[in-house]
């Protein structure tokens, strides 16, 4: 069973001023088919976290450690770390002008897999992802990113999802910007890569509704850069009903 493990994960983020501690030892580990839901409020280091497992030069992990099978995965440069199966989903896929999804796609199934996949079969996956997610045909001619809708770049993140079947994801506020309807579409997307491939899950979101849609096994709750309290489905309900108050209060009085 794959395992996704993270002890003492200490990270700084560059600013005007400075490097700034964002994660303050974080630890965590997701085994294979497991969800674990990351919330918090603002500024509690979610994104950071996402960030830096994917490698983002911005953030500097100052301590601690990542493995994904016993192999180091902070040693592995950016494309190392697809390779050994982890995937970031974006809260702001950028754009590619001049790309197209079709060959942005092919030539990253192809990185990851070393050998370009048989265009027929290639044709049919891609097709059959683009129905399940509501996606025209005449979307895979368009350049990456480029004019998107919010919804339509959230469809695309989940389309490559699908397609390239990496072993871990991190999805950051994967349901930021989405109507109910897309929300849905996008959910069911992350529930089929899962129960195919039995994907591991890190699903980083400030509010419950797209909970609804993908049910977490373990609930972790971020606030300023730790672990504040852990549990299953039911703290985010709870969360639902009570917010952060409770936890921001006892992150002041600790640090005052």
């Amino acid at each position: 069973m794959s395992t996704l493990e993270i002890q003492d994960l200490r990270v700084s983020v560059a600013t005007d001023q400075g490097p700034k501690e964002i994660l303050k030892g974080l630890d965590l580990v997701v085994r294979e088919g497991e969800t674990h839901a990351i919330m918090g409020p603002n500024g509690a280091g979610k994104s950071t976290l996402g960030y830096a497992l994917a490698g983002h030069p911005k953030y500097s992990v100052d301590g601690g450690s990542v493995t994904l099978d016993g192999q180091d995965v902070l040693a592995m440069s950016i494309d190392e770390r697809a390779r050994a199966g982890l995937f970031l989903a974006m809260q702001y896929p950028v754009e590619i002008p001049g790309v197209k999804v079709a060959d942005f796609l092919r030539t990253a199934k192809t990185s990851l897999s070393g050998e370009a996949p048989p265009i027929r079969a290639w044709i049919k996956d891609v097709r059959g992802a683009m129905e399940h997610l509501r996606m025209d045909r005449s979307f895979a001619e368009r350049n990456v990113n480029e004019g998107f809708s919010g919804g339509e770049k959230k469809r695309h993140e989940i389309l490559q999802l699908e397609l390239l079947k990496p072993r871990f994801a991190i999805l950051d506020e994967t349901d930021s910007g989405l109507d109910v309807d897309a929300l849905k579409v996008v959910s069911e997307g992350v529930n089929r890569a899962r129960e195919a491939t039995g994907l591991g899950v890190v699903l980083i979101t400030h509010y419950t509704r797209i909970l609804r849609y993908i049910r977490p096994d373990f609930v972790h709750v971020l606030v300023d850069g730790r672990v504040a309290e852990e549990g299953g489905p039911e703290l985010a309900d709870r969360l639902e009903e009570e917010g952060y108050d409770r936890f921001l209060a006892a992150a002041a009085e600790e640090n005052a």
